[in-house]
């Protein structure tokens, strides 16, 4: 939510409950009947009444909004919510009534304690209550905010997310790749059947990837894993060096959930740009798992006349722009292009996910 439209929900807060002890005022000027005198007017009595009613109101709305609501409230902890709320408004009671006692002291207001104890407390009491109702108001404003917040981050999200998938998919079935594919696909039904059916089904499998799995937010390492373990393999089937690629996976992936996609577009790009296929080690891809941190890296060697190396059509933009939407403050990524070596290192916190 934009600083301005909070900002102008804050102060219409504000301009009600101004609006509302104008009310009240304007009730006791009628009760009291000061035609003389009016409280309006009256300088000490707007001062006892801005400590009565609007310090405590002021007070309360941002000391939760501020604090509690983040520390408690968003951490589903009430119980210590509501002992701290209580605490906090039986905490700004006394201050304001301690401020009272001091304006009375200087001859501003009547003063709170006094010898009627009963008077006391009952002031203490509404003073609390001002406070803790307002507070309230301000959880309420701060999770209007917050929830508001979040529908928009998820309406960006699934709108980059299918952006995303458009992008790829697109790469992925364009005639090129579904063509280059099955041709040689079909070459090796000739000379072995049984390894074209297998290649075969592995296509079947990543275009059932694309199509239904990366519908889900979240998907399990193992199978954003294995899809990319078969779109190597397709990949390997367009030259006849076996080292052209080395695909690494080490530490425990099980019980692991990871956004879909996320990997797919830098190992899509470095096949794209990938230079030379009849030489060694052209891409290497590492993916680990670390202390709960996903760790990929992917380096690919690539021609020199090729100076502006893209995502496989995605853009930088788009998926920086993803990854900052889905691991806010919980990913690092950086990428590098020297000599002919274009490296891509991404680190993902996974158990603050």
């Amino acid at each position: 939510m934009k600083k301005t439209v909070v900002v102008s929900l804050h102060i219409g807060y504000w301009l009600l409950y101004l609006f509302l002890l104008f009310i009240i005022l304007l009730l006791l000027q009628i009760g009291t009947r000061l035609k003389t005198q009016p409280l309006f007017f009256d300088y000490r009595f707007e001062a006892f009444f801005a400590c009565f009613a609007l310090l405590p109101a002021v007070l309360g709305f941002y000391t939760f909004y501020s604090l509690l609501f983040d520390r408690f409230l968003l951490r589903r902890n009430i119980f210590l919510l509501f002992v701290y709320g209580i605490s906090v408004s039986v905490f700004i009671g006394l201050f304001c009534a301690t401020v009272i006692s001091i304006l009375h002291y200087y001859g501003v207001g009547p003063g709170v304690f006094g010898e009627n104890i009963y008077a006391v407390v009952t002031i203490l009491i509404v003073i609390s209550i001002i406070a803790i109702l307002n507070g309230g108001m301000g959880l309420l404003t701060k999770g209007f905010i917050r929830w508001y917040a979040e529908l928009k981050w998820k309406e960006e999200l699934m709108r980059k997310n299918f952006e995303m998938e458009l992008a790829f998919i697109k790469s992925q079935t364009s005639p090129h790749f579904l063509f280059n594919t099955l041709n040689n696909i079909d070459v090796l039904i000739t000379k072995n059947a049984e390894k074209a059916s297998l290649y075969l089904n592995k296509l079947s499998d990543i275009l059932r990837f694309m199509l239904y799995e990366t519908r889900s937010d979240k998907i399990p390492l193992n199978n954003e894993l294995a899809y990319i373990e078969k779109y190597i393999d397709l990949q390997k089937i367009r030259t006849a060096n076996p080292d052209f690629v080395t695909f690494k996976v080490t530490g425990n992936t099980g019980n692991v959930l990871i956004s879909p996609m996320i990997l797919l577009p830098f190992i899509e790009n470095a096949f794209k740009h990938a230079d030379n296929r009849k030489n060694e080690n052209v891409i290497r891809i590492e993916i680990a798992m670390d202390n709960g941190q996903l760790i990929f890296e992917c380096e690919n060697k690539y021609s020199k006349s090729e100076m502006e190396q893209e995502f496989g059509g995605l853009g930088n933009e788009l998926i920086k722009r993803r990854l900052e939407l889905l691991y806010p403050l919980k990913h690092l990524l950086l990428i590098s292009k020297n000599a002919d070596i274009y490296s891509v290192k991404l680190a993902i916190n996974i158990h603050e996910n």
